[in-house]
């Protein structure tokens, strides 16, 4: 039996976790390519991204109060569905949020390292915010409290600057959000879950949550309402300030936003801002990876070096610190925008076991109508199948290698 994790943190710190995982991804990575598939559109594909994900959410939220245990979807799969359903849940899960700690990494480097070191600056950030998890949850969510307060004022500051400059609004009719066709909506839909898919994080940390099965599904619900809430501003404001086509161009929307408006002054503030916000996001993930890794290696499918808890700190550090060296290395050899389609098929196929599981739960445990979780199910289906042909290819790729080295593993090919 490995050693189980502590219980520290309480309902304010879990949804501060799951807000830091939501914000930095949403507003600084997945706004431009969402553009750049839909256009003014994206407000609607944010609108049918936000509805997948309250179903997920409630999914999620009704199988925690049942089963508070590291792992998530991981857990949930194997105990309502069996081992397959739970391990292709698991490792969606940790391929689709390696890809995004490496979106996150390269969007703190896009705005803060010199021109030629984004990669290592990226690297750096790995290494330091693993060193963070490493010394304990508790330091975790000290640090994304800070984060994420810092970061809101900075994105109030952004979006006061942005309204009150000279730009004229680029949007005038209904027509222009749908004149890249609902393709591309769907596409901009599947691309903004990205954005959304923080508050896995709240799920995966369910062995160290004290009362879990009641802070657990406050805190997914909590924390995904205040996302939307600053989405959606956020978003209205790039579209009337900096429109679709200069948005979909933007590699940083937040600073192009002041100096459109006429207050460039204020760039340095928002560069700081979003590489903290990058930061909060990359912390979270950390954290909701290595959980996920521990719990699958508990149960054999994955390498059992990865079970180790550390005995003072009370983190998983071997399933950390795996994590952070495959990060950098990927860091090296992929792009932003290919890192949050993959990351968007990879958490789109978690969803949707979740949402199955979720159906199977009995009265007794059920917290929600089951026409969310088909609702939620139908969704996660549908934006799969809308992402980029070469998110879709790529996903399906590494899915099958998952697969092949689970079979490897029950005939005892590999340790």
């Amino acid at each position: 039996m490995t050693q189980p994790l502590a219980r520290r943190l309480g309902l304010f710190d879990a949804v501060v976790i799951g807000v830091g995982s939501m914000v930095g991804a949403g507003v600084f990575a997945s706004f431009a390519p969402a553009s750049a598939a839909a256009g003014a559109g994206l407000l609607i594909g944010l609108g049918i991204a936000a509805v997948v994900a309250f179903c997920n959410a409630t999914s999620s939220a009704q199988l925690a109060a049942q089963y508070p245990t590291s792992g998530g979807t991981y857990v949930y799969g194997r105990e309502r569905l069996g081992e397959w359903p739970g391990f292709l849940a698991g490792w969606s899960f940790v391929i689709g949020k390696t890809a995004s700690s490496v979106a996150m990494a390269l969007v703190f480097a896009a705005y803060v390292a010199p021109a030629g070191y984004t990669e290592l600056v990226a690297v750096l950030a790995i290494t330091a915010l693993t060193a963070v998890n490493y010394f304990g949850i508790t330091r975790t969510a000290t640090l994304t409290k800070i984060l994420v307060a810092a970061v809101l004022t900075v994105l109030i500051v952004g979006v006061v600057l942005g309204l009150t400059g000279t730009s004229e609004p680029p949007i005038t009719g209904l027509g222009s959000f749908t004149a890249d066709g609902w393709y591309g909506i769907l596409q901009a839909a599947g691309l903004l879950f990205f954005a959304f898919a923080g508050y896995a994080r709240i799920a995966t940390l369910g062995e160290e949550v004290i009362r879990p099965e009641r802070t657990i599904p406050r805190a997914i619900v909590s924390a995904l309402g205040i996302a939307l809430l600053v989405y959606a501003v956020f978003a209205l404001t790039l579209l009337s300030v900096l429109g679709p086509d200069l948005l979909a161009s933007s590699s940083a929307p937040l600073v192009d936003l002041v100096a459109v408006s006429g207050h460039s002054w204020a760039s340095p503030l928002m560069r700081i801002g979003a590489a903290m916000a990058a930061l909060g996001a990359l912390l979270a993930l950390i954290a909701g990876i290595g959980r996920t890794s521990l719990a699958m290696a508990r149960h054999g499918d994955l390498p059992s070096y990865l079970t180790a808890v550390h005995t003072r700190y009370s983190v998983p550090h071997r399933a950390e610190i795996t994590l952070a060296a495959i990060v950098c290395i990927l860091i090296l050899l992929v792009d932003l925008r290919g890192a949050i389609g993959f990351s968007s098929f990879g958490v789109l196929l978690y969803y949707l076991v979740a949402n199955v599981s979720a159906y199977t739960q009995n009265t007794e445990n059920r917290r929600y109508p089951k026409v969310l979780q088909i609702v939620g199910s139908i969704g996660c289906v549908v934006l799969i199948g809308t992402l980029p042909v070469s998110s879709i290819a790529i996903g399906t790729v590494v899915v099958l290698i998952g697969i092949l080295y689970r079979v490897g593993r029950i005939r005892r090919l590999f340790i």
